[in-house]
């Protein structure tokens, strides 16, 4: 293992390779390829090839098979406790139709490659790649620290959205169940929210959220990136596969619950091509609306994004950047508000046309959170309900 001091944030094509430095090679199962230190860290630590550790049939220590077909153990999931002394987080975009949230997770194993919220893991001293899939925290403390900033005299209601940085049903709430004691404690209030996930797990929470969604405040919005299975495979290594999540929408929708399909991110020369066949079954499958983004690239994530790229698909590597760029006036991200979800440029309003069309062909809504606030019932201190 090599250190030196942590360069810019993008340092593609800037220095020649050191031919000692072993390449960032995919790890099975997890979506980034490598794990670079993050921006605020003094020193970067890199692979190194010393002649001893890296022998011909060697099996490679990060997880990938050998010249004699042996693979080394996978990256194994750990989870630490998160001690927030608060659950509701508020933001203030324009960008997005709420403003508050709740994320009962940091890190998701979920591994999307392309994760806005894979740069708030290096506030943790953390690496934004393989550690934010891997090294992942709860809050155990969610449920009653949500009963009391709900109990506040000063609280007002307005929706809450669930999972806005991290899938609230990745792999790891099946045993915690964190996310279905937060929509519990919500129901119990009623509250209205809403729920953002990739995963078929919701559907576990039906009995919860079906009997909300009757009173118009719950909604569920469920991200189809790819019918592509591979692709799907490849984008978001430990999410539910496409044809789960099509079931997942139909199952939510026959319980009476409005889903929206979150096409997101569509990425242009990678699965732009599938616009209408990703609208045309989420509609099939029940959803009411549907909703898009287009990739975004800040921080380490262009740099995670570029060497992903170039292990699963290296013919298209400089289409996809360039197209990246034309959305975003020559670079590779624009933090801009109104600019950052749809781009800007003839890419971004084609894909933004056909999906207007597919949407207006199949009858479905944009995406809105328009959920009844005037049943709340604000909990005493204590955690019991008020009878007032």
């Amino acid at each position: 293992m090599r250190t030196s001091p942590v360069p810019s944030t993008d340092t593609r094509n800037t220095t020649a390779p050191d031919p000692a430095l072993l390449p960032a090679r995919a790890h099975k199962g997890r979506g980034a390829v490598s794990n670079a230190n993050g921006r605020f860290e003094k020193f970067s630590h890199h692979a190194w090839d010393d002649g001893w550790l890296m022998q011909p049939g060697d099996a490679l220590a990060n997880g990938d098979s050998g010249g004699d077909g042996m693979e080394a153990p996978r990256l194994k999931t750990t989870l630490g406790i998160d001690g927030a002394r608060s659950v509701i987080t508020k933001n203030q975009s324009p960008d997005v139709p709420f403003d508050r949230s709740i994320n009962p997770y940091r890190g998701c194993e979920h591994g999307c490659v392309y994760c806005f919220a894979r740069p708030t893991h290096a506030w943790l001293g953390l690496s934004p790649g393989l550690d934010f899939e891997t090294k992942l925290f709860w809050k155990p403390e969610a449920p009653a620290l949500l009963r009391k900033q709900l109990a506040a005299k000063s609280y007002m209601p307005a929706p809450i959205v669930i999972g806005t940085s991290t899938d609230p049903y990745q792999p790891v709430d099946r045993e915690k169940q964190l996310t279905r004691q937060i929509i519990q404690v919500l129901a119990d209030c009623q509250h209205p929210f809403s729920i953002i996930t990739k995963s078929a797990l919701v559907c576990r929470d039906i009995d919860l959220i079906a009997p909300m969604a009757k009173q118009n405040r719950a909604s569920v919005a469920v991200s189809v990136t790819s019918l592509d299975n591979r692709l799907s495979n490849l984008l978001e290594p430990r999410a539910s596969a496409p044809h789960r999540r099509l079931d997942a929408i139909a199952r939510l929708s026959d319980a009476g619950i409005a889903v929206t399909a979150l096409c997101a991110p569509i990425i242009p020369g990678l699965n732009d091509s599938e616009i209408e066949n990703l609208v045309a079954a989420c509609h099939k499958a029940g959803a009411q609306s549907v909703s898009h983004i287009v990739l975004r690239l800040p921080l380490e994530i262009a740099d995670l994004f570029d060497e992903w790229l170039q292990n699963h698909y290296p013919d298209r590597h400089d289409k996809v950047i360039s197209l990246i760029k034309q959305m975003r006036d020559g670079k590779l991200y624009d933090a801009n508000f109104g600019s950052r979800m749809r781009g800007s440029g003839p890419i971004a309003d084609l894909i933004a046309q056909r999906f207007n069309l597919a949407r207006r062909k199949h009858n479905m809504a944009g995406r809105s959170l328009n959920l009844d606030c005037s049943g709340f019932i604000r909990p005493a201190a204590n955690g019991q309900l008020s009878l007032f």
